[in-house]
């Protein structure tokens, strides 16, 4: 008894002591530089976003923030990978409605939970999708590309940033409200899917603003609607899909940080912070909202937003994804 007693003494010593150490190695971080994991190629609106928004978090941090792009299986295969890193803070992802929600009933044997496996840090940037499409595609707008692919939707090819990718559950809440059913053609990233349609190679996609604005300005794809109430500012003439006569198909997708379960508070509140200060940077916010990005107010950044918001996306998508994949 006198053993067990001493025992139980010195682990509650060596305890008082780690909680008197955590604190000091929490102001302390970071001592060096930390990973950003990006689960799309380079080049697609979830990598522009992280880069813009890690650029100006470094700089506050003290320590450069290193992305690194991990593709496969709609960006599973890097969340996969960061739910399993050491949740010392040197290892974070910028996740999205894919990977934090739709994954969830499109992956019945998904190797993470979102929920349960990751520590929310900050929501980066509202993403409206639009229907886009070849320059070449025949319709001309959103009702005619409407009657269009009901009636060839047998030889019609669409192209997404694979399976759980907003690309691709964005696409297949369209395909659910037009009921058809075209033959999707994944990619390692909406950048290649994106390239795969400037290049003509497919017929259409559903895609994320921050990829598209400079294709559609540029004249080398189409632009049928975006999918959200509101016109956007980057694409002032671009209508809404209410305006242009589909208001059942409304989409948004965001892209957000997290960190492996476990991570300390004190770290996710620094994370929080140094991401809240990049998003109140005027040079920033030019380059988000030049890319038709929407800049979450301050409220909406806490982790515990970003909480609420993936489980009322897991809540909102599952019924939906169900229904198109029986």
């Amino acid at each position: 008894m006198k053993l067990f007693s001493r025992v139980l003494a010195a682990v509650a010593a060596l305890a008082g002591a780690a909680a008197l150490v955590a604190p000091v190695r929490a102001q302390d971080y970071p001592t060096r530089s930390i990973t950003m994991i990006v689960p799309f190629a380079a080049g697609g609106p979830t990598d522009v976003v992280a880069r813009i928004v890690t650029a100006h978090m470094a700089q506050t941090v003290g320590q450069s923030i290193i992305i690194e792009n991990v593709v496969g299986a709609g960006g599973t295969t890097a969340t996969t990978r960061a739910a399993r890193a050491a949740n010392d803070g040197y290892t974070l992802i910028t996740g999205h409605m894919g990977t934090h929600a739709a994954a969830v009933p499109l992956y019945p044997k998904l190797a993470y939970h979102p929920e349960k496996d990751f520590e929310p840090v900050a929501l980066l940037a509202g993403t409206p999708i639009l229907i886009l499409a070849r320059k070449d595609f025949p319709p001309q707008d959103l009702k005619e590309f409407i009657a269009y692919v009901k009636a060839n939707t047998a030889k019609l090819n669409a192209a997404h940033a694979g399976i759980g990718s907003v690309s691709h559950v964005s696409c297949e809440l369209l395909n659910s409200v037009l009921d058809i059913k075209p033959t999707g053609v994944p990619f390692n990233g909406t950048g290649p899917a994106m390239n795969a349609l400037v290049g003509g190679q497919v017929d259409y996609m559903c895609d994320q603003i921050v990829n598209a604005v400079p294709q559609i300005n540029g004249g080398t794809i189409k632009a049928y609607a975006v999918a959200t109430p509101e016109r956007n500012p980057s694409l002032p003439d671009l209508p809404t899909t209410a305006e242009a006569g589909l208001p059942a198909f409304q989409a948004q997708g965001w892209n957000a940080i997290f960190a492996p379960k476990g991570a300390s508070p004190a770290v996710v509140a620094k994370l929080n912070a140094a991401a809240s200060r990049a998003l109140d940077d005027e040079n920033v916010r030019k380059r988000l909202l030049d890319l038709g990005s929407a800049i979450p107010n301050p409220q909406e950044r806490s982790p515990e937003a970003l909480a609420a918001l993936v489980h009322s996306e897991i809540a909102k998508w599952t019924p939906v994804l169900k229904q198109a994949s029986n």
